[in-house]
């Protein structure tokens, strides 16, 4: 399995901080942001990686990672996206990369108290369909800010809503999903959105249509790192004090 971090975005939610430099830049506690994202795939046991990002400061991210090898990557590769295209525009970038294998995607401003390998073990085991990482989450009104899944009285997903007005279950989707490569060909049949991307939300209820959905619960603190300048904070607070991707 390949690994794939999404850094892209604008950062504008954590403007002025962005201003001069790409959100998964950003400190958290002693070391950027995007070196925890690093850190939660390569613990998974993946050392494939391609990063994704954009913007003006895309070079930076070179600067900071070179090959890869010193932060546990056997081969970093990186993707340019040009247009704010959304999130699985962003992914269809890594098709040739992942050249037919299946991936770990996720979005680099996530932040886990423990290690997401239960995930990736599980997908590996049977890496076929999608496996996508839910958290629970209490405040209706977060949920109102997350994918939110519909689920039937015997566990399984249903659909998944994003942003919804009545949040249908108390989890919220993370930014952390496995795909196979089928991924690739879901991807060109979408339709942008009102806001003009490609979303993952059609992406998952495609492999939901299918009957190819399975989830996990995470465990622990999660965080996204780039919501919201408070909540920016409190993961830098939460690491601070516990550290993260944690076994």
């Amino acid at each position: 399995m390949k690994g794939v971090l999404l850094a892209g975005g604008t950062g504008s939610r954590l403007y002025p901080l962005t201003r001069i430099t790409n959100k998964h830049l950003l400190p958290i506690f002693d070391r950027p942001m995007i070196a925890w994202a690093i850190e939660a795939l390569v613990n998974a046991g993946i050392d494939e990686i391609m990063l994704v990002t954009g913007g003006t400061h895309a070079g930076e991210f070179l600067r900071l990672l070179g090959n890869g090898h010193a932060f546990g990557i056997d081969r970093l590769s990186y993707g340019y996206q040009e247009n704010a295209g959304g999130i699985a525009e962003a992914l269809g970038l890594a098709e040739r990369f992942a050249d037919g294998e299946p991936v770990l995607v996720m979005l680099a401003d996530n932040v886990m108290e423990r290690s997401i390998k239960p995930m990736v073990d599980a997908f590996r085991a049977e890496p076929q369909g999608a496996r996508i990482l839910l958290t629970p989450v209490e405040e209706a009104e977060h949920l109102r800010h997350l994918g939110v899944p519909v689920l039937s009285t015997d566990g399984r997903v249903e659909r998944i809503e994003e942003k919804p007005e009545v949040p249908a279950s108390h989890f919220g989707v993370t930014g952390i999903y496995c795909y196979d490569a089928d991924v690739f060909r879901i991807i060109p049949t979408l339709t942008p959105s009102g806001r003009g991307e490609l979303e993952i939300t059609d992406v998952n209820n495609h492999y939901v249509d299918r009957g190819e959905m399975a989830f996990d619960v995470l465990e622990g603190f999660w965080g996204d790192a780039g919501e919201s300048i408070d909540a920016y904070y409190t993961v830098n607070d939460f690491v601070r004090a516990n550290g993260a991707n944690r076994s």
